[in-house]
C-alpha cells in the first residue's frame, strides 16, 4: 500500500527550506526500505497568500514500504521537521499529514482550492479527520494546510521538473559560486526541454539570493533534461545533495475560469477580461497603472516596475482595447487592485487622431477659419466653408497575443511562452535514475 507523506511551513525569511527537509527526509526513508514510486512532488501553492514565507512550496513523498516500517518512518519524518525548521520565525508553523493508500477525491479538490484560493485551517481539519489521516502540526499548525494540499497535488495534469542542488551547511549564507558561462552553454544547448536559466540579457537566474541551503535549481520538461542540465553546471562550491522533483511549477495551475470584476476577492489569483477604459499612469517606483472595465465594475490593474517589458506592453494601450488581465487581487484601503503577471490582448481599438484637411487646390496644409466656417490654405489662401477635419489612422505597435513579465520577474507557477503546446500529462512509468544523490 502507497504511503503519502505532505509537509509545509518549515522555513523563514531568513532560512530554511521545506525541500531541503524533503530531500533528507528522502534520504533516511530510502534507508529503511521506502520504495518511491513517483519523484518528491513540489507543489507550490496560492502565491497570494499573506502569511506565506518566500515560495509558497509544500512536498508530498510517495513510496511503498513494508507495514512494520510505517512507525519508524513516521518518527523519522516527525524527528527530521522537529529538527530543521525554523521554529524561532513567528510565522513559521509546520505541519505533517500522513495518508495511506489512494489519495480520496475530495483531498485532491482540496489541493486546487489551496493552489488557487484562500483556505482555512478548520477546512483542512474536517477533512483529515472524516478521511481519517494522521496529522502533526506545531505551533499554530497552519503547515497542514500544505501538508494536506502537497498529497492532493497528484500533478495528473500539466507539471513539469525541477533538479534542485544544495550546499553544505558551511557555505549557508555565503555568496553562492557557479561558473556562469557553464549555465549559458547549458541554456543554449537545452533551451527547448528546460525553462528560466537566464534572463533576456543573458544573467543565469537559477540561484536563489538568500541564506537558505539551495544552491541552485534548473526546470525542465522530463527528469533526463534537467539531469542532463546538471551534468553541464560547473559549480564552484561542494554540493552536499539533490533531488529532482515533479512539480506544478510553470503551468499557471494558480489561474481559474474568467470571472467578473466585481466576483474579485482579497488574495486570491484572479482573470478578468474587459476595456482599457482610462489613461496609462506610471507613479513612483516606475510602476504603471491602468483601468480595466466590464460589465460588473472597474478595476487598477498594477504593473510593476521589476516587470520590466511588460510595463511597455501597457504603455501602449489605448482607450478601447480589449484585454484579458490575470494576476493576484490585493486589498488596499480603498477597494482592490490586481497585481498583473500576464497579459493577454484579445482585440486592439482603433488609434485615431483628426487633422486638417490639406488643401484641393494646391496640396499645402489648412488652417480653421472658426467654428464650422471652414478652412483656408496656408500657402495659396483657397477657402472652403465646408472642408472638415479628415481622420488620420496610427498603426499601433503591440499585437494581439499573450504578454509576460522579464523571466526574472515571473512567478514560480507562472507558465512561461515556451511551454505552450508542450504540456505534460502524468503516465506512470518507472522512474529515471538517478532521481536523488547525497555526498554526506
Amino acid at each position: 500500500m502507497i504511503t503519502h507523506i505532505g509537509f509545509d511551513d518549515t522555513d523563514s525569511p531568513k532560512g530554511g527550506c521545506t525541500t531541503y527537509i524533503a530531500a533528507i527526509i528522502a534520504q533516511n526513508l530510502t534507508k529503511i526500505g521506502a520504495d518511491f514510486v513517483d519523484y518528491p512532488n513540489l507543489i507550490r501553492l496560492n502565491p497570494n497568500t499573506p502569511w506565506k514565507t518566500r515560495g509558497n512550496a509544500s512536498v508530498c513523498l510517495r513510496f511503498n514500504l513494508d507495514k512494520e516500517s510505517i512507525p519508524e518512518a513516521k518518527k523519522t519524518v516527525i524527528n527530521l521537521i522537529d529538527r530543521y525548521s525554523e521554529f524561532w520565525c513567528e510565522n513559521t508553523n509546520p505541519g505533517v499529514v500522513f495518508c495511506s493508500g489512494k489519495v480520496p477525491t475530495e483531498v485532491k479538490d482540496f489541493s486546487k482550492k489551496a493552489v488557487q484560493q484562500i483556505v482555512q485551517i478548520e477546512e483542512a481539519e474536517n477533512l483529515i479527520q472524516k478521511n481519517q489521516l494522521h496529522a502533526i502540526g506545531w505551533k499554530n499548525r497552519r503547515g497542514i494546510i500544505g501538508g494536506l494540499s502537497a498529497i492532493g497535488g497528484t500533478l495528473e495534469s500539466d507539471h513539469t521538473y525541477e533538479l534542485i542542488t544544495y550546499r553544505k551547511p558551511s557555505y549557508w549564507g555565503t555568496q553562492r559560486k557557479l561558473d556562469e558561462e557553464s549555465i549559458r552553454k547549458m541554456d543554449k544547448e537545452l533551451k527547448e526541454s528546460t525553462f528560466n536559466n537566464v534572463t533576456e540579457k543573458g544573467t543565469p537566474m537559477i540561484a536563489p539570493h538568500g541564506p537558505d541551503p539551495v544552491l541552485y535549481g534548473v526546470r525542465g520538461e522530463s527528469p533526463e533534461s534537467v539531469y542532463k542540465a546538471y551534468l553541464m553546471i560547473e559549480e564552484l562550491e561542494p554540493v552536499e545533495r539533490w533531488m529532482i522533483y515533479r512539480t506544478n511549477q510553470g503551468t499557471d495551475a494558480h489561474f481559474r475560469e474568467l470571472i467578473n470584476i466585481k466576483d474579485m476577492e482579497p488574495y486570491n489569483p484572479a482573470i478578468i477580461q474587459g476595456i482599457v477604459s482610462d489613461g496609462i499612469k506610471t507613479i513612483k517606483g516606475g510602476h504603471v497603472i491602468f483601468e480595466v472595465k466590464d460589465d460588473s465594475g472597474i478595476v487598477g490593474c498594477a504593473v510593476y516596475e521589476p516587470t520590466g517589458n511588460l510595463r511597455h506592453i501597457v504603455w501602449d494601450f489605448i482607450k478601447g482595447d480589449e484585454v484579458r488581465v490575470f494576476g493576484g487581487v490585493r486589498p488596499l484601503k480603498k477597494g482592490l487592485t490586481l497585481n498583473v503577471e500576464k497579459i493577454e490582448v484579445i482585440s486592439l481599438a482603433e488609434n485615431i487622431n483628426f487633422v486638417n484637411p490639406t488643401c484641393p487646390k494646391c496640396g499645402g496644409s489648412t488652417e480653421s477659419m472658426g467654428k464650422e466656417q471652414g478652412y483656408r490654405c496656408k500657402k495659396c489662401g483657397y477657402k472652403n466653408n465646408k472642408l472638415a477635419k479628415k481622420p488620420l489612422i496610427h498603426p499601433r505597435e503591440i499585437k494581439r497575443g499573450i504578454y509576460l513579465p522579464d523571466r526574472d520577474a515571473q512567478r514560480h507557477l507562472t507558465k512561461p511562452l515556451k511551454r505552450y503546446g508542450k504540456e505534460n500529462y502524468y503516465h506512470h512509468k518507472d522512474m529515471f535514475e538517478p532521481w536523488i544523490s547525497y555526498n554526506n
